[in-house]
């Protein structure tokens, strides 16, 4: 209704009347009173449920402004009465019930006393003890007579109170001074309310949208009032009232599809009385105003009423009952029992909850149905009743885990369970077990959580536990204990916690900075729940959290996440993204962008204003952050939203990777739901490591005792403000959020695990743990156990005008329960002298009687719910699993045997279900059995559908036309098509009833879907109206009738030498033939008899006669995709590849030449990449670029095949075959010949179809038999056979399956075979002698546009029904998955039988990818690849080596290669770990710092220098252990010391320390390979110097080959973390003093003064140098130099600061940037050394 208008003063005539309703002292004013509300839909033709109440209402003044109401309901005599419907109106009338019609008038006919002043309800005063029922429907009453008038204005509007809040009101007057009679008009809109009267229980971790439009909510309301006046000289009397008032509720937030509440009131003056009504004699109590009131306790669940008179009898009869029916098996009437039993809970006492726990507490099935009903029933005295257990010590560990997570999330936050909760932080119990302390803390903090979320202001003394554990934890420098601190702190979720949290940022406390960066990241992420109170200052300290690059990377990412968290605006977001511009670190650079980029693409409502101000900041960034590989952090994000349903999901992933690891070490994952106008976290995961590697490296080298580590403690001293990295303690943590609350977190390292380990087995060797596990699986397992859970209780509920509750509420239930027993005999039985090797040569008997079950059940309910009676729609849905698992197995491990046995299926069994219905229901407490319920549909002859068995008949399904239909029309084709094949092309259908049926009469079962459902869609397509109705889907699995009784089914799987003689013997069992050992040639002809090889094989032969004939014939037809197709042979698509492929035409059909393409997903620089790249298609080498930090490369070569390829479309590209290589050949054919095309499909058929049978020469490697065993009859079933054959460039595999006996030709073939290892095929056939259906497949590797690809390509000619519907489904979605994805499509059509996907390798990084179907071509270019191939584009691959096992070996290893670090230095150029050159000239004689290991381990050292006599010969002292390796070339030789001594010839070298190293020949030089150092090798000719480090040594390096950190941005750093200015500068950084006496290098380390005058604001200054710079020793003159760029620190020219005594000027700041001469060569005459 809008109420958007003006005032309007009435400007003419004379005073208007005051229509303020007038009750004259010493009368009584008699008004009938009628109410009614109705639940159900604006449709008629359903169900409704309704209550009406009638009464007579006598109001009568008793003093001044108060006024006394009574209450009659009656006609005659004066009793209430109240009327349930239910049904259809108006066929089905009201029906009075007379019990709970007294039961009202009880409370009803006392006197009620209420203040009322000029139209306006003030207090309401009634007796004690009356129910709060009674007083809201007295408030109903009086809410009719709240009328506000304004004497100057007929139309206006208003805040006024009601019974449902402060809501906008409109009035409209309408004056008959004729009549003396007046109508007043207003109406409310109640979804613009303040102080709204609203309870919602279980939603506090559902966060509402505020700034959310009017049409994404739910639940809409407004009301209407119509008043009758008549006034006179003594005043205006109210004649009339009426109300109407209207809910429109849409779960799934559609216009036509939502549920209606109409209430509606009429007030009638019947009679003036001259008697007053007697004053009432009992003491009356001020119940509030007009506001409606909810009672302080836990509402009626929306469950059937239980009439509670005994709580504790009814308890304990409630509680056996439900024990019961669990054992018998009931679990769907145990589920309803336990939500009763909750119920009851709620109103029980704790004296009465104590006698029922002493009662049942021996009984260990009574335990846990107990133990979760308390949890769930959430009450004050329940939450106490646990504690006093947990205190008592009167639960085990594992039960006080399990109800301790769900006691603190049900329970109801008050300051009384506030006040319980804090004892059990302070528990000694709950102390000493850290698992139940974790849950306690962080349950206390999500009940503060839900405590504040309902309160106006949150008083701090709740949050001061959690304060004092994070003051202790600090105190104390418990790591442990500062997360768990942290952790309760974000999830209660307070802005006054934020003074605490900032003492763990060191950006806001320099005490923090000793703290672990997992601390930091713990704080921030307190801080996100904070952000939904107080976004500002959450952004504040993040964002500047996020700009301190001195904190670690991964704890500014996760600032990141937490700013965006607060949806900041567009100048933050810009500022953000302007600081990337200079952020030193690509790490933090990388996840910025990439998360700025996932969340401008996002469609989510809420997060509209962000991903716009996102959009904006990611064109202020270049190119460069966009080509960063996944070595750098990423945000991976997955999102989809409905504007038509306005709900949706994000599934969000951060990567955030460390500088000292080549993966992830930090991974966060989490699910965020949208709903209308809301928004919730439904799950979030997090794992963090560091420092793994260290676990499963070898621990026990004791590298702190080798002179190298001492070496390299002495060589930190030389190199100015060089520190080792702080050290590491292996470490995995993770937690687990649901709802956004932390429930569980757990943080292992190394000392956790060993003690694991010791507390298992008392020994921390693992082949302890074997035997134990052996030995209690000896022990067997027998028992039963049941999980009951209520899963969420979730209630929204307003008042009525009545005065009655309208609900809408949620609640569902989970038991799960299995009964076991088994028993399990190993011989020979386990020894004292156990070796775990014993087990290859057991025997294994398992006796196991399994029966598993599961039931979920959830009721939903709409409508008046209250602890007297129910009236409403209500839903109920359930899920059930059951299954029984009964068998005997044998395990004969020596004999490589498997038996398993099991009983037949001798009755109907239901595995699984699903049901829901919809009912109205009228349900009163007076009249338990007197419950009404309805269906929503009207009964009726309903026309029903005929089940169908699903049988191998192909006729069934209907093929498509897909020919001339576009994308859109394809997709809309096939829902069309679905929902015809649902309804059966009949209008109005109301009922649907479907079955699906599997035979397996050899096992003499069958299976069956079945599925049933009737609602009311045929009104209104939508989901509410196919929801509300009956639906059932069950998989039944029930016996077959045999000619002979089923005994037992067996399962027999033989490996080995004995697999043929097992089907022979299978096969012979029951006849009268002697079972004896033949020669081997007797056993094969069996077994080829048995399998019926023959017949398969002769008709294949058959079938390749007929290729040409069947080619012919496809050639000419018009075959649609997924058609059923006329012959019955694979080649025959080869033609319409041919027809549709020769000129992109068919006959008679105009070919589109229409894509579609994904906007906004592509880079800028994606659509020219095809050229760039098609250009460089024949190159013969490739460079890398030290721009590209990803690593790609770029060829350059032949001219001629970039002109003919530059605007080659790559979908048009021809894959060549590696052994159809023709190295002369054209490789580009954009006209795709016929001929290629059918040779191309007729080479998988020869491959596939190859009529060789293995058995001929090999036996079988495997056979397994399934067969059910009969009395007095020979076995059915099935057999399977294996067979392979490996060869040295050749291997193959082949499985034939057959029935057991019988006439049955039916038999399945599959044929797998790898040729030259750079081709496998595969084909699968079935039917009667495999012909019937047949799938081909072919994965084979070659040229794609002269680059490295590979191509999977799958056939099909003839395929069942249900693979063909199944594929049509799936291909529908297609379109639209590409389209998001970000894929370019094209329509063109191709062979109807073939699907081709290649993939070609355009550089290390990136691929394009074409994947070709019948009707659609989906294609894209140079996708990112999350780790580097090795390619080499250009080098036909006929020419490369002879492929073998290594070729794929080879391919592992050089990818795992490229995950490590290479240095090169070849004459003056040098490549670093991370990939930046330099070119930088070495002085000469002087050893510079190649690499070493700077982690606290210090385990190696590579040092170079330059001969003088040379300028490209280098020599290297290499530091290991003990060892110290020169490699140097003398006379043109290169030789070899090691500590100080010659080597002799005979390498390779290998030392005897305990960690290993090899030094060896290779190729001109020498190698040096030391794994366990971290050097996995190290190269040394003389002029070239190449070092691979071990990938985990990612990080921990220093020296020229650089930090192997990826941060190539930050690559030239100086031994004291300085950024150098160039390479010069940082290459001179790395020279190692000598002293100049004794060494031959004369240069060394000056802090320098800048010659050049510098002056700032006139004031002459002197400025020095903030790093050293090179200069020869003293006695000695410079006769190099070169120029540096170096930082200077500039200080007033009268400045006491000098060069004298070198102070640290290495810790000023930088003031200019200035180049100085640095010394490189040094002539030394008059050098001053001592004798």
């Amino acid at each position: 209704m809008d109420v958007s208008g003006t005032f309007v003063t009435v400007t003419g005539g004379g005073q208007k009347q005051d229509l303020e309703p007038v009750f004259h002292m010493g009368k009584t004013y008699l008004y009938s009173y009628e109410s009614i509300i109705v639940h159900g839909f604006p449709d008629r033709s359903l169900a409704m449920a309704g209550v009406r109440l009638t009464s007579q209402v006598e109001i009568s003044r008793v003093s001044h402004s108060d006024h006394l109401l009574q209450s009659c309901f009656c006609s005659q005599i004066g009793s209430p009465k109240l009327e349930e419907h239910n049904g259809f109106w108006p066929t089905d009338p009201f029906i009075p019930s007379s019990r709970l019609s007294e039961t009202l008038a009880a409370c009803l006919s006392q006197p009620f006393k209420f203040e009322y002043t000029e139209g306006r309800v003030g207090s309401i005063f009634a007796p004690g003890g009356c129910p709060i029922l009674c007083i809201n429907l007295v408030r109903g009453i009086l809410n009719m007579m709240q009328i506000t008038i304004k004497k100057s204005q007929n139309v206006y509007e208003l805040q006024e109170a009601g019974i449902e809040g402060i809501c906008q009101t409109r009035y409209v007057i309408q004056d008959d001074s004729k009549n003396n009679r007046a109508t007043i008009s207003k109406s409310k809109d109640l979804t613009d309310c303040q102080e709204k009267a609203v309870e919602n229980l279980g939603m506090a971790y559902i966060r509402p949208c505020p700034t959310c439009p009017l049409k994404e909510k739910n639940i809409k309301g407004t009301v209407m009032f119509i008043y009758q006046m008549k006034y006179g000289d003594s005043g205006a009397s109210l004649t009339s009232a009426m109300s109407d008032q209207v809910y429109q509720i849409s779960p799934f937030n559609e216009p036509n599809g939502a549920a209606v509440v109409e209430a509606r009131q009429q007030l009638s003056l019947v009679d003036v009385k001259r008697s007053p009504i007697s004053a009432p004699t009992s003491q009356l109590q001020n119940q509030g105003n007009l506001h409606y009131n909810f009672s302080g306790e836990l509402p009626q669940m929306p469950i059937p009423l239980v009439r509670i008179k005994n709580p504790d009898l009814q308890l304990t009869e409630t509680l056996r009952q439900l024990v019961q029916n669990n054992e018998k098996g009931a679990t769907k009437e145990a589920s309803a029992k336990f939500l009763q039993m909750i119920q009851l809970f709620r109103v029980a006492t704790l004296d009465q909850i104590e006698s029922l726990w002493l009662q049942f507490v021996n009984e260990l099935p009574y335990r846990p149905w107990f133990l979760s009903a308390i949890c769930a029933a959430g009450t004050t005295d329940t939450f106490r009743f646990l504690k006093q257990k947990i205190h008592d010590e009167k639960l085990s560990i594992w039960e006080a885990a399990a109800t301790l997570p769900l006691a603190f999330h049900f329970v109801t936050p008050n300051k009384q369970t506030l006040e319980i909760a804090s004892t059990f932080l302070t528990c000694p119990q709950i102390q000493k077990i850290v698992l139940h302390r974790i849950i306690v803390y962080l349950g206390y903090g999500s009940i503060v959580n839900k405590y504040c979320a309902q309160a106006v202001l949150c008083p701090n003394e709740p949050l001061q536990p959690l304060h004092h554990l994070a003051t202790e934890a600090t105190n104390k420098g418990d790591a442990k204990d500062m997360s768990l601190a942290l952790k309760a702190i974000g999830n209660a979720g307070e802005p006054a916690s934020i003074k605490r949290i900032l003492k763990f940022l060191p950006t806001f406390s320099s005490a923090a900075a000793s703290l672990p960066n997992r601390i930091h990241a713990d704080a921030l992420l307190a801080l996100r729940k904070i952000a939904r109170k107080d976004p500002v200052k959450v952004r504040e300290i993040t964002l500047q959290v996020f700009m301190d690059s001195t904190l670690a990377p991964n704890v500014r990412m996760v600032a990141c996440v937490v700013l965006f968290e607060t949806k900041p605006a567009l100048p933050t977001v810009a500022a953000l993204a302007s600081s990337l511009l200079t952020e030193p670190s690509l790490q933090v650079a990388s996840f910025a962008y990439s998360h700025m980029k996932t969340l401008a693409a996002g469609r989510i409502p809420q997060l509209y204003k962000l991903s716009a101000a996102c959009n904006v900041a990611i064109k202020l960034l270049g190119p460069r952050l966009d080509r960063l590989s996944y070595r750098y952090s990423k945000v991976i994000q997955i999102s989809d939203y409905s504007s038509q349903y306005q709900a949706g999901a994000i599934w969000r992933v951060y990567l955030m990777n460390s500088p000292s690891t080549m993966f992830p070490s930090d991974i966060i994952t989490k699910v965020r739901g949208y709903y209308a106008n809301t928004a919730t976290d439904i799950i979030e995961v997090a794992f963090r490591s560091q420092s793994l590697i260290q676990l499963i490296r070898k621990q026990n080298i004791p590298f702190a005792e080798y002179e190298t580590y001492k070496t390299l403690k002495e060589l930190g001293k030389l190199l100015l403000g060089w520190k080792e990295l702080p050290p590491e303690d292996p470490l995995i943590s993770a937690y687990i959020k649901i709802l956004g609350q932390d429930i569980a977190f757990v943080d292992v390292d190394k000392d956790a695990i060993q003690q694991m380990m010791m507390s298992l087995t008392g020994s921390s060797n693992w082949q302890p743990v074997v035997k134990k596990v052996v030995e209690e699986v000896q022990r067997g397992i027998s028992g039963r156990w049941a999980l009951p859970v209520m899963v969420g209780e979730m209630r929204h509920i307003v008042p009525t005008i009545v005065g009655l509750p309208l609900e809408l509420g949620l609640c569902g239930a989970v038991v799960a329960q299995a009964a076991a027993d088994v028993d399990v005999k190993v011989s020979p039985p386990v020894s004292e002298n156990f070796r775990p090797s014993q087990l290859w040569e057991a025997k294994v008997d398992i006796h196991a009687d399994i029966r598993p079950k599961a039931y979920f059940h959830t009721i939903a309910m709409m409508g008046i719910n209250t602890q007297y009676f129910q009236s409403g729609l209500e839903f109920r849905a359930e899920f059930s699993a059951n299954t029984t698992m009964k068998f005997d197995a044998r395990i004969n491990m020596k004999e490589k045997n498997l038996k398993i046995e099991t009983l037949p299926c001798h009755q109907e069994a239901e595995l699984a279900a699903v049901r829901s219905e919809v009912y109205t229901i009228s349900r009163n407490m007076e009249e338990e059995d007197s419950e009404k319920k309805s269906q929503l549909l009207p009964k009726g002859e309903i026309p029903s559908i005929s089940d169908h068995l699903l049988q191998s008949k192909e006729g069934s399904s209907r093929p498509g036309s897909w020919k001339q239909s576009s994308i859109l029309n394809v997709i809309s084709k096939g829902y069309q098509q679905g929902s015809e094949e649902a309804h059966h092309n009949s209008a109005g259908r109301r009922f649907y009833s479907r079955r699906f049926c599997r035979k397996f009469e050899s096992l003499g079962c069958s299976t069956c879907l079945s599925i049933k459902s009737r609602n009311s869609a045929f009104l209104r397509n939508t989901y509410l109206h196919k929801l509300f109705g009956e639906f059932e889907a069950k998989i039944i699995l029930k016996p077959v009738r045999t000619d002979a009784d089923i005994e037992k089914i067996q399962l027999e799987v033989q490996a080995g030498s004995k697999a043929a003689s097992k089907i022979i013997e299978v096969s012979s069992s029951g006849s009268k033939e002697e079972g004896e050992a033949s020669p081997y040639e007797d056993i094969q002809v069996k077994l080829k008899k048995i399998l019926g090889i023959e017949n398969v094989f002769t008709a294949a032969n058959k079938t390749r006669r007929r290729t040409k004939r069947i080619n012919r014939e496809y050639k000419n037809a018009d075959t649609g995709l997924w058609a059923e197709p006329r012959a019955s042979h694979l080649s025959s698509s080869s033609s319409s590849s041919a027809a549709s492929s020769a000129d992109g035409k068919e006959p008679g059909k105009h070919h589109r030449t229409n894509e579609i393409r994904q906007s906004g997903k592509k880079r800028g620089s994606k659509s020219s990449s095809r050229s760039s790249s098609g250009s460089s298609a024949s190159s013969k080498a490739c460079s890398s670029s030290s721009q590209d930090h990803s690593g790609d490369r770029h060829c350059s070569g032949d001219s001629e095949y970039s002109n003919q390829q530059a605007n080659t479309p790559v979908y048009q590209f021809l894959f060549k075959p590696a052994d159809e290589q023709d190295p002369g050949g054209e490789i580009l054919n954009i006209s795709i010949s016929s001929s290629s095309s059918s040779a191309s499909d007729e080479g998988i058929s020869r491959a596939t179809s190859q009529p060789k049978f293995l058995g001929d020469s090999k036996p079988p490697i495997l056979a397994a038999v399934l067969r059910a065993i009969h009395r007095n009859k020979q076995p059915t079933g099935l057999q399977l056979v294996l067979y392979t054959d490996t060869q040295p460039k050749r291997w193959r595999i082949q499985m034939f399956g057959s029935s057991i006996t019988g006439p049955s030709r039916w038999k399945l073939c599959a044929d797998a075979s790898v040729i030259n290892y750079r081709r496998v095929s595969g084909s699968l056939k079935w039917g009667k002698d495999c012909q019937d259906y047949h799938i081909a497949t072919r994965i084979a590797t070659g040229q794609f546009a002269a680059y490295p690809a590979m191509q999977m390509k799958l056939e099909w000619l003839k395929v069942p029904s249900i693979i063909r519907t199944t594929a049509r489904w799936l291909y529908s979605f297609l379109p639209g998955a590409a389209y998001v994805l970000g894929f370019s499509q094209r329509q063109q059509p191709g062979p109807s039988h073939q699907a081709t996907l290649v993939m070609a390798l355009t550089s290390p990084r990136t691929c394009d990818i074409v994947f070709k179907l019948p009707e659609l071509t989906i294609y894209d270019t140079a996708i990112r690849l999350p780790l580097p191939v090795p390619s080499h584009p250009g080098i036909p691959i006929s020419t490369l080596p002879s492929s073998d096992w290594k070729v794929f070996s080879q391919a592992t290893l050089s990818i795992i290669g490229s995950l490590k670090g290479h240095c090169t230095v070849f004459q003056n150029k040098i490549t670093t770990f991370n990939g930046v050159q330099f070119n930088y000239s070495m002085p000469a004689n002087c050893y510079h710092v190649l690499v070493q290991d700077c982690s606290p381990e210090l385990k190696f050292l590579v040092m170079v220098k330059r001969l003088k006599e040379s300028a490209d010969l280098k020599v290297i002292n290499v530091r290991l252990a003990s060892h110290e390796v020169d490699m140097y070339v003398s006379n043109g030789l290169i030789q070899l010391k090691i500590n100080g001594v010659q080597a002799p010839r005979d390498l390779p070298y290998t030392s005897n320390s305990a960690a290993s190293m090899l030094i060896s020949s290779e190729k001109k030089g020498l190698a040096l390979k030391a794994p366990d150092y971290g050097i996995d090798k190290l190269y040394y000719d003389g002029h070239r110097i190449e070092i691979q480090a071990a990938f985990w040594m990612a990080g921990k390096t220093c020296g020229i080959c650089g930090k192997y950190d990826a941060e190539v941005e930050r690559e030239y750093q100086t031994p004291g973390g300085y950024l150098a200015k160039d390479a010069v500068s940082f290459g001179h950084s790395w020279i190692i003093s000598e002293d100049p006496c004794a060494g031959a290098c004369k240069l060394q380390h000056k802090f320098v003064k800048s010659e050049k005058p510098v002056s700032f604001e006139k004031t002459a200054t002197k400025c020095f140098s903030v790093e050293p710079v090179l200069r020869c020793v003293k006695g000695c003159s410079a006769t190099q130099t070169v120029p540096v760029s170096v930082g200077f620190h500039c200080v007033p020219a009268d400045s006491a600061l000098s060069l004298d005594g070198q102070p640290r000027l290495d810790q000023k700041s930088e003031d200019v940037v200035s180049s100085v001469s640095a010394h490189t060569a040094c002539s030394c005459q008059q050098q001053a050394c001592p004798a």
